[in-house]
Formats: structure tokens, sequence, C-alpha cells
């Protein structure tokens, strides 16, 4: 990343930038260099990283504030509604590798449900592996094969004739003791709610990624020519604003497989000389969908002209 950033500096005649970044890109060496000459850095850090004491301080119940209220909070006496949208922090200045660093730790209810959620499919993939144990080979921090152990002798320590697999709970317990919480290491001498806005967007866009590879297949890619290449990630970037749009206008109350599992099946019957008839079953999202939008298209039949119009006033809406 140095070599680019002085490119930047080059080629922009700047000095003063600040550098956002994951943990993949926040090696002491760069932190360092983004520390002088005007720069600066907010950066990602995983809290499994950092020593026993500051771990303990990250993790540790008590001594949680909101950023303009000057109240103390205990993770234990949350409500799990009313503070569900809250984001709840900590911070302290640490000294690591001879560099001064701003230690910011956040907890997020809607953060750790986000988490436990990711984590339960993986671990729903994890047992089909243990069931079918013929190819067990971990090769990436999460993929779910992490969550399985095996082992070659009996309870009782005799040497056992086959491998015996199973899921590792001591590995799920272990990552699930982190859930809810976020840490940042900047130089910046910001108030902490600047730095903290910062980090409610950044998982954000970690699951705006996880839904293009997952719900829109935006990976692998099977396209060799640039323009068709072009076309295929236009066309899954564009489906995710409309979901975020959608997401937003359901005032975030459903899910993002529910929202594309019941477009997906929305069917609409032609009936020729009538019109379109419903095709699909009639849910609270269906009627949260036609709430949002104002028109109907679920308890009777619509006319090709009703049709048109409801077309038109999307485009519409749309310019």
């Amino acid at each position: 990343m140095t070599p680019l950033e002085k490119k930047i500096l080059k080629d922009f005649e700047s000095s003063d930038f600040i550098v956002c970044t994951d943990s993949g890109l926040s090696s002491t060496a760069n932190r360092k260099f983004n520390s002088i000459q005007g720069r600066g850095f907010v950066t990602t850090q995983s809290i499994k990283k950092l020593k026993g004491f500051l771990q303990d301080f990250c993790l540790d119940d008590d001594g949680w504030y909101i950023p303009g209220d000057q109240k103390m909070y205990k993770l234990c006496e949350l409500d799990e509604k009313k503070d569900s949208d809250k984001v709840f922090y900590k911070d302290r200045w640490i000294n690591e590798d001879n560099l001064e660093q701003h230690l910011i730790v956040t907890y997020s209810i809607k953060y750790r449900n986000y988490q436990r959620m990711v984590r339960e499919r993986q671990i729903a993939r994890a047992r089909k592996f243990v069931e079918n144990p013929s190819s067990i080979s971990r090769k990436k921090p999460n993929d779910p094969k992490r969550f399985i152990e095996q082992g070659h002798c009996t309870a009782d320590g005799e040497t056992a004739s086959k491998t015996i697999t199973s899921l590792n709970q001591q590995q799920i317990d272990n990552e699930a003791k982190y859930d809810g919480f976020y840490a940042i290491c900047t130089n910046l001498d910001y108030d902490v709610a600047a730095i903290i806005r910062i980090n409610q967007k950044r998982w954000e866009i970690e699951e705006c990624f996880r839904i293009m590879k997952t719900e829109f297949k935006a990976r692998p890619v099977y396209l060799s020519r640039r323009d068709r290449i072009t076309a295929h990630f236009t066309t899954c970037f564009t489906a995710l604003v409309i979901y975020r749009i959608l997401e937003k206008k359901l005032k975030e109350q459903y899910s993002c497989e529910e929202i594309i599992r019941t477009l997906r099946t929305m069917d609409m019957m032609i009936a020729p000389g009538e019109g379109y008839i419903p095709a699909y079953t009639r849910t609270d999202l269906t009627d949260a969908l036609h709430d949002a939008f104002g028109f109907r298209s679920d308890y009777q039949i619509t006319s090709q002209k009703n049709m048109r119009k409801i077309l038109n006033q999307t485009q519409k809406k749309q310019k």
C-alpha cells in the first residue's frame, strides 16, 4: 500500500489525507507511514490479535457508553428490543510497537445478531461435512470446516479404528464470545462519535459484498470478454441498489433472504382477455411491499390497462 500512497502524494500534490482500511492492509509499517506529515489512518483491529489485557478490556461487561451520553452501561443489562439499534463504545489509548493509537471498541446487538446468523449458516454447512466427511481440508479462515474436528482415538484414549468426525463446540463457543464487538485503531484525535460513524458503515459494506456473492451470484464469473464482465457486475450492482431501496422502504423489518425469496415467488398468471392473476401466496411481506409502493396485485385480477399504469408510475418514480 505504501508505494500506491507515494504515487498519490506525487500525482495529486497532496500530503494531508486519511487512509481508511481493513486489517489486511493495516500492518504496523503502514500505520507508522500514515502517522507522519499530516497523514492519518482509521483501520479495523482484530480483538483476537490484541494482548490479553487489551482483550479483557474490550470484552469486559462494564464501562460502556453511548456517544453524547455520560451514562455508563453494562452489556448484561441491555434491553434486546429497546437497545437493538444503539451502538455502545469504550476507548483508550494504547502503545503497540512504539506507535500511539486510539483504540475504540463498539458493541451492537444488531451486529451481534448478524454475526450469529452468518455463523449458524456456516455451522449448518459444517454439519453436512460431518455427515459426509469424504473431503475435509480447511483452506480459509472463514471456511465452515473450521468448526469441524477429527479424532483418531476413543474417549478413553485408545486408538480408534477409524477417524471420528464431529463439530468442534469449543471453536464455536470461542468465536461466539466476540459477537457484536468491533474494534478500530486510529491516530486521529477526533471525537469518538465521528470514528464510530465510520465503524457503523463498515459491516454494512461487508454485508453488501456477501449479498452480491450469495443472492446475486456475482462470483464466480464465467465470462472472458470485458464488456460482458462489465455488464454482469453492473447488473449485480443495480440489483443491490434496488434491494437496499426496498429494505429502506420496508423499514428494515425483513432480512435480505426473505425479501428476495418473496420477490422471486411473486409470479403472475396471464389470463387472455382478462389480465393478470396472482399466482403466489399473500403474506405480511407481500402486504408490506404493496403498502410501500401504493398498488395491489394480490387479491384481484389486474387488467392490462392497470398493469401498464403501475409500470408507468414506477418509471415516473425512478425519474
